[in-house]
């Protein structure tokens, strides 16, 4: 994708496609990145008090073992104590990181982190934003970030300038289905009417019944005057396989 560019509105963001299709990113505000944040701040303090109780009662239980708090080493200590810092300082970068712009907190509010051009950001990106994560939380409770993000444009960060990122609402469009609807608007004889019932049937495919599929495939099919090659005498969900791919040639080829 290449060529944002901004509506009149500054919570949003056009994006092109390759393919010349436009598409229009929503930038999350305060509200939105605070819901996130708390949500994640749970997981990280449940996740590090979790490994302190753990190994707290795994080291008391331990047999022969007679422990008491003021006899422990420092090494002890550290090995007890670190690894919960390392979990709850180091959550959102590697989270971000394996999880491609996105923490637990982030998809249970429905956002995501994309580069200014809406494609999901490089591992240095993502670490650029998290180094100034320290600057952000400045003096105390985010107060530097937030004011950064009550005061700029596209309601950004600190980190987020520095790694040129944007926090956006996740419009979670199968990029198969984006590429489908990109063939169908550049090389089709079906009406609109059909590409529309087309995109919407192979989107809803994989949360329906099978016999639900087998038979709104068929439909379509046969309204467009398109032979079904699927065998009718094999299982069912072989049948709802094939009209799939069936329907995804059309879909592909933009051809009745």
């Amino acid at each position: 994708m290449s060529n944002p560019k901004d509506l009149t509105a500054n919570s949003h963001i056009q994006i092109q496609s390759p393919e010349a299709m436009t598409m229009s990113m929503e930038i999350a505000g305060i509200g939105a990145r605070s819901h996130a944040f708390i949500i994640d701040w749970h997981f990280r303090l449940l996740l590090a008090i979790s490994w302190i109780l753990g190994c707290g009662i795994a080291l008391f239980s331990f047999q022969g073992m007679r422990f008491a708090w003021d006899q422990a080493s420092t090494g002890m200590l550290y090995l007890w104590l670190a690894p919960a810092g390392i979990i709850y300082l180091f959550y959102h970068p590697l989270l971000e990181i394996m999880m491609s712009g996105r923490t637990p907190g982030k998809r249970m509010a429905g956002l995501k982190i994309v580069t200014i051009n809406g494609l999901t950001p490089a591992t240095s990106a993502l670490l650029i934003r998290n180094v100034f994560r320290m600057l952000d939380s400045l003096p105390a409770f985010y107060f530097v970030g937030l004011a950064t993000v009550a005061l700029t444009r596209h309601q950004v960060r600190i980190g987020d300038m520095a790694a040129g990122l944007l926090l956006v609402y996740s419009n979670d469009i199968d990029q198969k289905l984006l590429h489908q609807a990109s063939q169908l608007a550049l090389k089709t004889n079906l009406d609109p009417a059909d590409q529309s019932l087309l995109l919407d049937l192979l989107n809803r495919w994989p949360q329906m019944q099978t016999e639900d599929q087998i038979r709104l495939g068929e439909k379509f099919l046969g309204k467009i005057g398109k032979s079904i090659i699927a065998d009718q005498n094999i299982e069912k969900k072989h049948m709802s396989k094939q009209l799939l791919e069936q329907l995804e040639a059309v879909a592909e080829m933009g051809e009745k």
